[in-house]
Protein backbone atom coordinates (compact mmCIF):
# COMPACT_ATOMS: atom_id res chain seq x y z
CA UNK A 1 0.00 0.00 0.00
CA UNK A 2 0.85 3.47 0.35
CA UNK A 3 -0.53 6.75 1.46
CA UNK A 4 -2.73 9.36 -0.20
CA UNK A 5 -1.47 8.57 -3.98
CA UNK A 6 -1.86 5.08 -5.90
CA UNK A 7 -2.66 4.05 -8.83
CA UNK A 8 -6.46 3.65 -8.61
CA UNK A 9 -6.59 7.55 -7.84
CA UNK A 10 -8.45 10.08 -9.96
CA UNK A 11 -6.74 13.47 -10.15
CA UNK A 12 -7.41 16.81 -11.78
CA UNK A 13 -5.01 19.62 -12.59
CA UNK A 14 -6.06 23.00 -11.89
CA UNK A 15 -4.54 25.14 -14.41
CA UNK A 16 -3.89 22.93 -16.58
CA UNK A 17 -3.04 24.80 -19.60
CA UNK A 18 -0.40 26.95 -17.94
CA UNK A 19 3.39 26.16 -18.37
CA UNK A 20 3.56 24.51 -15.79
CA UNK A 21 0.23 22.67 -15.22
CA UNK A 22 1.08 21.40 -19.02
CA UNK A 23 4.88 20.19 -17.71
CA UNK A 24 3.44 18.96 -14.32
CA UNK A 25 0.38 17.01 -16.10
CA UNK A 26 3.08 15.02 -18.49
CA UNK A 27 5.13 14.20 -15.57
CA UNK A 28 2.18 12.21 -13.54
CA UNK A 29 0.84 10.68 -16.77
CA UNK A 30 4.34 9.29 -17.76
CA UNK A 31 4.83 7.71 -13.95
CA UNK A 32 1.27 6.46 -13.90
CA UNK A 33 -0.88 8.84 -12.03
CA UNK A 34 -4.88 8.56 -13.34
CA UNK A 35 -5.06 12.37 -14.74
CA UNK A 36 -8.88 12.14 -15.90
CA UNK A 37 -9.46 16.07 -16.15
CA UNK A 38 -7.58 19.53 -16.26
CA UNK A 39 -9.44 22.76 -15.37
CA UNK A 40 -8.79 26.33 -16.55
CA UNK A 41 -11.51 29.02 -16.57
CA UNK A 42 -12.89 29.94 -20.06
CA UNK A 43 -10.84 27.24 -21.83
CA UNK A 44 -13.24 24.31 -21.52
CA UNK A 45 -13.30 22.29 -24.09
CA UNK A 46 -9.56 22.39 -25.19
CA UNK A 47 -7.42 18.97 -24.78
CA UNK A 48 -4.05 18.90 -22.87
CA UNK A 49 -1.83 15.81 -23.33
CA UNK A 50 -5.14 14.21 -24.20
CA UNK A 51 -6.86 15.56 -20.80
CA UNK A 52 -10.11 16.77 -21.36
CA UNK A 53 -10.36 20.47 -20.35
CA UNK A 54 -13.23 22.03 -18.29
CA UNK A 55 -14.12 26.02 -17.34
CA UNK A 56 -14.78 24.91 -13.55
CA UNK A 57 -14.13 21.82 -11.57
CA UNK A 58 -17.88 21.51 -11.07
CA UNK A 59 -18.22 20.69 -15.02
CA UNK A 60 -15.19 18.25 -14.84
CA UNK A 61 -16.45 16.46 -11.47
CA UNK A 62 -20.26 16.39 -13.45
CA UNK A 63 -18.43 15.04 -16.79
CA UNK A 64 -15.80 12.52 -15.62
CA UNK A 65 -17.76 11.44 -12.21
CA UNK A 66 -15.67 11.19 -8.77
CA UNK A 67 -12.23 13.10 -8.56
CA UNK A 68 -10.34 11.97 -5.55
CA UNK A 69 -7.35 14.56 -5.75
CA UNK A 70 -7.14 18.01 -7.35
CA UNK A 71 -3.84 19.03 -8.16
CA UNK A 72 -3.17 23.30 -8.12
CA UNK A 73 -1.11 24.84 -10.74
CA UNK A 74 -2.14 28.73 -10.23
CA UNK A 75 -0.94 31.38 -9.73
CA UNK A 76 -0.40 32.20 -5.90
CA UNK A 77 -3.16 35.29 -5.68
CA UNK A 78 -5.80 32.87 -7.67
CA UNK A 79 -5.04 29.75 -5.35
CA UNK A 80 -7.92 30.47 -2.73
CA UNK A 81 -11.10 30.43 -5.19
CA UNK A 82 -9.15 27.62 -6.76
CA UNK A 83 -8.90 25.66 -3.82
CA UNK A 84 -12.38 26.65 -2.63
CA UNK A 85 -13.80 25.88 -5.92
CA UNK A 86 -12.58 22.24 -5.93
CA UNK A 87 -13.91 21.58 -2.23
CA UNK A 88 -17.21 23.05 -3.47
CA UNK A 89 -17.38 20.16 -5.78
CA UNK A 90 -16.82 17.46 -3.69
CA UNK A 91 -13.02 16.84 -4.46
CA UNK A 92 -11.29 15.51 -0.83
CA UNK A 93 -8.05 15.64 -1.07
CA UNK A 94 -5.67 19.36 -2.66
CA UNK A 95 -1.99 19.36 -3.56
CA UNK A 96 -1.40 23.69 -3.53
CA UNK A 97 1.81 23.71 -5.01
CA UNK A 98 2.45 27.39 -5.49
CA UNK A 99 4.55 29.48 -3.07
CA UNK A 100 3.35 32.99 -1.59
CA UNK A 101 -0.38 32.20 -0.92
CA UNK A 102 -1.61 34.67 1.55
CA UNK A 103 -1.42 33.70 5.33
CA UNK A 104 -5.51 34.59 5.49
CA UNK A 105 -5.97 32.90 2.44
CA UNK A 106 -4.79 29.09 3.48
CA UNK A 107 -6.27 29.74 6.85
CA UNK A 108 -9.77 30.11 4.35
CA UNK A 109 -8.88 27.14 2.84
CA UNK A 110 -7.93 25.36 5.74
CA UNK A 111 -11.54 26.03 7.49
CA UNK A 112 -13.67 25.31 4.27
CA UNK A 113 -11.58 21.83 4.20
CA UNK A 114 -12.05 20.85 7.69
CA UNK A 115 -16.05 21.93 7.42
CA UNK A 116 -16.11 19.34 3.88
CA UNK A 117 -14.03 16.44 5.48
CA UNK A 118 -11.38 17.33 3.08
CA UNK A 119 -7.49 17.67 3.16
CA UNK A 120 -4.84 19.68 1.57
CA UNK A 121 -1.04 19.43 1.09
CA UNK A 122 1.31 22.22 0.51
CA UNK A 123 1.16 25.15 0.09
CA UNK A 124 4.61 25.91 -1.07
CA UNK A 125 4.86 22.13 -1.80
CA UNK A 126 6.46 19.61 -4.22
CA UNK A 127 4.09 17.09 -3.52
CA UNK A 128 4.24 13.32 -2.82
CA UNK A 129 4.88 10.20 -4.65
CA UNK A 130 4.71 6.64 -3.86
CA UNK A 131 6.65 4.65 -5.97
CA UNK A 132 5.75 2.16 -8.28
CA UNK A 133 2.30 4.25 -7.85
CA UNK A 134 1.60 7.44 -8.50
CA UNK A 135 3.16 11.24 -8.06
CA UNK A 136 0.97 14.72 -7.30
CA UNK A 137 2.28 17.71 -8.07
CA UNK A 138 6.19 18.07 -9.46
CA UNK A 139 7.75 15.55 -6.92
CA UNK A 140 10.74 13.56 -8.89
CA UNK A 141 11.30 16.21 -11.80
CA UNK A 142 10.73 13.89 -14.53
CA UNK A 143 9.23 10.38 -14.57
CA UNK A 144 12.29 8.41 -15.94
CA UNK A 145 14.38 9.75 -13.08
CA UNK A 146 12.14 9.00 -10.62
CA UNK A 147 11.36 5.24 -11.77
CA UNK A 148 15.05 5.10 -11.35
CA UNK A 149 16.00 6.86 -8.15
CA UNK A 150 13.01 5.82 -6.09
CA UNK A 151 12.52 2.09 -5.18
CA UNK A 152 9.42 0.84 -3.31
CA UNK A 153 9.56 -0.01 0.05
CA UNK A 154 7.89 0.28 3.88
CA UNK A 155 10.15 3.40 4.57
CA UNK A 156 7.83 6.48 4.37
CA UNK A 157 9.29 9.60 3.99
CA UNK A 158 7.75 13.08 5.47
CA UNK A 159 9.75 16.21 5.01
CA UNK A 160 9.17 19.96 5.18
CA UNK A 161 11.83 20.73 2.48
CA UNK A 162 10.73 19.77 -1.08
CA UNK A 163 14.43 18.80 -2.14
CA UNK A 164 15.66 17.63 1.01
CA UNK A 165 12.57 15.22 0.21
CA UNK A 166 14.04 13.82 -3.09
CA UNK A 167 17.51 13.52 -1.47
CA UNK A 168 16.54 11.61 1.29
CA UNK A 169 14.96 9.46 -0.63
CA UNK A 170 17.52 9.08 -3.21
CA UNK A 171 20.03 8.16 -0.82
CA UNK A 172 17.82 5.85 1.16
CA UNK A 173 16.70 3.99 -2.29
CA UNK A 174 21.38 3.92 -3.14
CA UNK A 175 21.49 2.08 0.35
CA UNK A 176 19.28 -0.82 -0.72
CA UNK A 177 15.98 0.28 1.36
CA UNK A 178 12.68 0.96 -0.86
CA UNK A 179 9.57 3.85 0.08
CA UNK A 180 6.14 3.25 0.83
CA UNK A 181 5.73 7.62 0.07
CA UNK A 182 7.50 10.58 0.34
CA UNK A 183 6.03 13.60 1.34
CA UNK A 184 7.13 17.25 1.13
CA UNK A 185 4.91 18.88 3.53
CA UNK A 186 5.31 22.63 2.15
CA UNK A 187 7.56 24.84 3.84
CA UNK A 188 5.35 27.63 4.75
CA UNK A 189 4.14 28.35 8.90
CA UNK A 190 0.68 27.15 8.00
CA UNK A 191 0.29 24.31 5.69
CA UNK A 192 -2.40 21.83 5.20
CA UNK A 193 -1.33 18.43 6.43
CA UNK A 194 1.75 18.67 8.27
CA UNK A 195 4.03 16.30 9.83
CA UNK A 196 1.98 15.21 12.57
CA UNK A 197 -0.98 14.16 9.98
CA UNK A 198 1.32 12.77 7.74
CA UNK A 199 2.59 10.31 10.35
CA UNK A 200 -1.36 9.35 11.51
CA UNK A 201 -1.42 8.53 7.76
CA UNK A 202 1.80 6.13 7.60
CA UNK A 203 0.90 5.03 11.30
CA UNK A 204 -1.97 3.48 9.20
CA UNK A 205 -0.29 2.11 6.21
CA UNK A 206 0.54 -1.93 7.33
CA UNK A 207 3.35 -1.60 4.23
CA UNK A 208 5.00 1.17 6.25
CA UNK A 209 7.32 -0.42 8.93
CA UNK A 210 9.20 3.14 9.78
CA UNK A 211 9.07 6.56 8.91
CA UNK A 212 11.92 8.94 8.16
CA UNK A 213 11.19 12.85 8.97
CA UNK A 214 13.19 16.32 8.09
CA UNK A 215 11.91 18.70 10.23
CA UNK A 216 13.29 22.36 10.62
CA UNK A 217 13.44 25.30 12.51
CA UNK A 218 10.07 26.87 12.94
CA UNK A 219 6.39 26.20 14.02
CA UNK A 220 6.03 23.25 16.40
CA UNK A 221 5.19 20.21 14.01
CA UNK A 222 8.21 18.14 15.07
CA UNK A 223 7.20 18.65 18.84
CA UNK A 224 3.39 17.26 17.61
CA UNK A 225 4.84 14.03 16.27
CA UNK A 226 6.65 13.70 19.65
CA UNK A 227 3.51 13.80 21.70
CA UNK A 228 2.20 11.78 19.02
CA UNK A 229 4.95 9.27 19.95
CA UNK A 230 4.46 9.79 23.86
CA UNK A 231 0.35 9.35 23.72
CA UNK A 232 0.73 6.03 21.73
CA UNK A 233 -1.23 7.46 18.49
CA UNK A 234 2.11 6.57 16.36
CA UNK A 235 3.92 3.70 17.16
CA UNK A 236 6.36 2.78 14.25
CA UNK A 237 10.24 3.68 14.58
CA UNK A 238 11.05 7.24 13.51
CA UNK A 239 14.18 8.45 12.40
CA UNK A 240 14.56 12.59 12.25
CA UNK A 241 17.20 14.88 11.32
CA UNK A 242 16.56 18.33 11.90
CA UNK A 243 17.90 21.34 9.96
CA UNK A 244 19.06 25.12 11.56
CA UNK A 245 20.85 24.23 14.32
CA UNK A 246 22.86 27.10 13.75
CA UNK A 247 20.04 29.35 13.55
CA UNK A 248 19.69 32.23 15.95
CA UNK A 249 16.06 34.07 17.18
CA UNK A 250 14.63 35.75 14.84
CA UNK A 251 16.62 33.81 11.52
CA UNK A 252 15.01 32.76 9.00
CA UNK A 253 15.98 29.12 7.79
CA UNK A 254 15.50 28.08 4.38
CA UNK A 255 11.93 28.45 4.17
CA UNK A 256 9.17 30.62 5.42
CA UNK A 257 7.87 28.49 8.59
CA UNK A 258 11.43 28.02 9.40
CA UNK A 259 11.99 30.83 11.90
CA UNK A 260 13.09 30.95 15.40
CA UNK A 261 10.29 32.64 17.44
CA UNK A 262 12.11 33.28 21.04
CA UNK A 263 12.30 29.52 22.86
CA UNK A 264 9.47 28.33 20.27
CA UNK A 265 10.61 25.67 17.39
CA UNK A 266 14.23 25.82 18.04
CA UNK A 267 16.61 23.39 16.89
CA UNK A 268 17.25 22.16 20.79
CA UNK A 269 14.12 21.56 21.77
CA UNK A 270 12.88 19.58 19.03
CA UNK A 271 15.75 17.39 19.26
CA UNK A 272 15.42 17.24 23.08
CA UNK A 273 11.56 16.77 22.74
CA UNK A 274 11.74 13.88 20.04
CA UNK A 275 14.53 11.93 22.12
CA UNK A 276 12.80 12.02 25.08
CA UNK A 277 10.14 9.85 23.01
CA UNK A 278 12.54 7.29 21.67
CA UNK A 279 12.76 8.81 17.84
CA UNK A 280 16.42 7.92 16.86
CA UNK A 281 17.37 11.67 15.77
CA UNK A 282 21.05 11.67 14.20
CA UNK A 283 22.98 14.70 13.96
CA UNK A 284 24.70 13.89 10.47
CA UNK A 285 22.73 14.26 7.44
CA UNK A 286 24.80 11.56 5.98
CA UNK A 287 24.10 8.99 8.54
CA UNK A 288 20.35 9.00 7.53
CA UNK A 289 20.86 5.98 5.06
CA UNK A 290 22.63 3.57 7.31
CA UNK A 291 20.07 4.40 10.31
CA UNK A 292 17.48 4.05 8.68
CA UNK A 293 19.14 0.63 7.19
CA UNK A 294 19.27 -0.75 10.99
CA UNK A 295 15.92 0.78 11.99
CA UNK A 296 14.69 -1.29 9.42
CA UNK A 297 16.53 -4.31 9.79
CA UNK A 298 15.31 -4.84 13.56
CA UNK A 299 11.41 -4.46 12.77
CA UNK A 300 10.97 -6.53 9.31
Amino acid sequence: MAILIDETKRVLVQGITGREGMARTELMQEYGTQVVAGCTPGKGGRNVLGVPVYDSVAEAVEAQGGIDISTIFVPAPLVKDAALEALYAGVKLLVIVPDRVPIYDVLTIAGEAERRGARFIGPNTLGLLSPGRGVLGMMGGRAESARKWFKQGPVGVSSRSGGITSSIAYYISRAGVGLSTMVHVGGDAVVGMPHPEIMLEFENDPDTKMVVMFGEIGTSQEETVADLIEQGRFTKPLVAYIGGKAAKEGTRFSHAGAIVEGNRGTHEGKVRRLREVGATVVDKFGDIPSVTRDTLAKVV
